[in-house]
């Protein structure tokens, strides 16, 4: 029996296999690189949100964005300019006559800056700039 040609298959696969290992191989050290740099891009990111959340009560507090309304900016001028006031004080400031209609839209634009973390109402109807 000539066993050469057997010896020759094998080589062959042998080959093959060989090939496939080196690819495999090369494969495995792409991956384990990639591995690498999205682990450290994790720990970059980790210390990253360590950073920022040690800086955020450092951080000056912005406030929100005010209603579009010429109103809302001159309602905090009065209130930088004295301390607690009620929505008719409020309107006085203003210049708006002391109607109940405009003592009452006053007070709604008052709950809406109290909404937006802006003022307080520390006793009902006694507005004050938030501290």
């Amino acid at each position: 029996m000539n066993t050469q040609p057997l010896l020759d298959a094998l080589d062959l696969q042998e080959d093959a296999a060989r090939a496939l290992a080196d690819d495999l191989r090369a494969q495995i050290d792409a991956l384990q690189t990639r591995l690498r740099e999205a682990e450290m891009h994790l720990e970059h990111l980790a210390i990253t949100r360590k950073t920022l959340t040690s800086l955020a009560d450092r951080l000056p507090a912005t406030t929100p964005d005010l209603p579009e309304h010429p109103d809302y900016p001159r309602i905090l001028a009065a209130f930088n300019a004295t301390g607690p006031l009620r929505a008719k004080d409020v309107c006085e400031a203003l210049g708006h006559e002391l109607l109940p209609k405009d003592i009452e839209g006053t007070r709604a634009k008052l709950k809406r800056l109290v909404k937006l973390g802006i003022l307080t109402e520390a006793d009902t109807g006694n507005f004050s700039q938030k501290q």
